[in-house]
C-alpha cells in the first residue's frame, strides 16, 4: 500500500483515502476556438505512459477533498515529491519522498 502526503493537510495517509485522477501538468490549447480537431483529440485523449517519473495528479478524498499534484515512480511505484496544484514543480533532491 502506498503512503501519499497530502500538501494541505501535511501529513502521509494510506492510498485508500486518495482517488487518481490523471496525468498532471497537461496544457490546454491556448486559443480553443482556434484549436484543430486533431489538436483537441491530442489534448482529450492522449496520454503519456513513461517508464519512471511521472506527474499525477490526485484527491484527498477522506481528507481536505482537494486536488493536488504528486511524482510517482511507475517502476518502483514510490511517490517521489507531492506538491500543491497551481505551484510550480519543486526541486527533487535523493532525500525527497513522500
Amino acid at each position: 500500500m502506498l503512503l501519499i502526503r497530502c500538501p494541505y493537510c501535511e501529513t502521509a495517509r494510506p492510498e485508500v483515502e486518495f482517488r487518481h485522477g490523471g496525468e498532471a501538468l497537461m496544457e490546454r490549447p491556448r486559443d480553443p476556438s482556434r484549436a484543430s480537431d486533431a489538436e483537441w483529440i491530442d489534448y482529450l485523449y492522449m496520454r503519456r505512459n513513461p517508464k519512471g517519473p511521472h506527474a499525477e495528479r490526485w484527491r484527498h478524498v477522506h481528507g481536505c477533498g482537494r486536488f493536488f499534484n504528486c511524482l510517482r515512480d511507475t517502476v518502483s511505484d514510490r511517490i517521489v515529491v507531492t506538491w500543491r496544484a497551481g505551484e510550480p514543480v519543486p526541486e527533487v533532491t535523493d532525500g525527497d519522498g513522500a
